[in-house]
């Protein structure tokens, strides 16, 4: 492992991590950062996204070394007290270990449902712009066996460190695209043979008599407004029964009562 000690948070090397939260919000240039054991794991053993360095407290090196050793052998690891860490990353930083990855340049939606198997289950989402809610979704997605989360424009980001720290990982694990026109992604499903079920309160159908094909895109919406009216009209609508006088879940809790039911059919 290429272990690089840093005694100085103004070092040029950790630049990258400098003011962890103040960067959050201005964006890292085609760079996001991956924060926890289980995330780093996942982010060096997927493949899917390469990953830039690692910086470790020097207290959780020990328990790491199985995990760093998924990196290439010039994989930077730069280690540190708790009192350097805390002041390069801003915060207190107990967790103890944050990584570098890179996004690359992502492949639309409409290109990434071409490569859908024949059995395939998509979760769309539109106008989920709340990181806890996209990070458990994405949890939700792994964790039923989902192929792909495909969010319109105005979704917040998966790979917002905090998304992808309550997805435990999941959304450096599920592919992932974005797509525009919701019509026009309609149509392109439409093409390719998905069934297209829009979660509602409302919905015309219990979601315990609703049959899916083979291929299955179910759309979930923001919260409180859901999904839009001309979107639901465009779709068969189904909703989760619940007791009398309350008629609505949280998306997320919503999105792992779905997943569950329609990857058991």
């Amino acid at each position: 492992m290429n272990l690089i000690p840093i005694d100085d948070p103004r070092d040029p090397r950790v630049a990258a991590y400098l003011d962890i939260r103040e960067r959050d919000l201005v964006g890292r240039h085609g760079r996001f950062v991956a924060e926890g054991k289980v995330v780093l794991d996942l982010l060096l053993s997927t493949g899917r996204f390469a990953a830039e360095s690692a910086l470790v407290l020097e207290s959780r090196l020990a328990g790491l070394q199985a995990v760093l050793r998924k990196a290439p052998a010039d994989f930077p690891v730069y280690v540190a007290g708790g009192e350097v860490t805390d002041r390069i990353a801003g915060f207190h930083m107990h967790r103890g270990i944050l990584a570098i990855g890179v996004r690359g340049d992502p492949a639309p939606a409409e290109v990434l449902v071409e490569t859908l198997p024949r059995r395939a289950l998509a979760v769309v989402l539109v106008g989920i712009s709340n990181h806890d809610n996209m990070g458990a979704i994405f949890r939700n997605a792994a964790a039923f066996g989902a192929d792909a989360v495909l969010l319109d424009r105005t979704c917040c980001d998966p790979l917002y460190r905090k998304a992808i720290r309550v997805s435990v990982g999941a959304a450096l694990k599920v592919p992932f695209a974005s797509f525009g026109d919701s019509a026009t992604f309609i149509a392109a499903l439409d093409r390719l043979g998905f069934s297209q079920f829009a979660l509602s309160p409302r919905g015309t159908v219990d979601i315990r008599a609703a049959e899916r094909s083979a291929r299955l895109a179910l759309y979930l919406g923001t919260e409180g407004e859901g999904l839009p009216p001309d979107l639901l009209a465009r779709l068969h609508t189904v909703r989760i029964g619940m007791a009398e006088g309350f008629d609505s879940l949280n998306v997320a809790a919503a999105s792992a009562i779905a997943l569950h039911h329609f990857s058991k059919r």
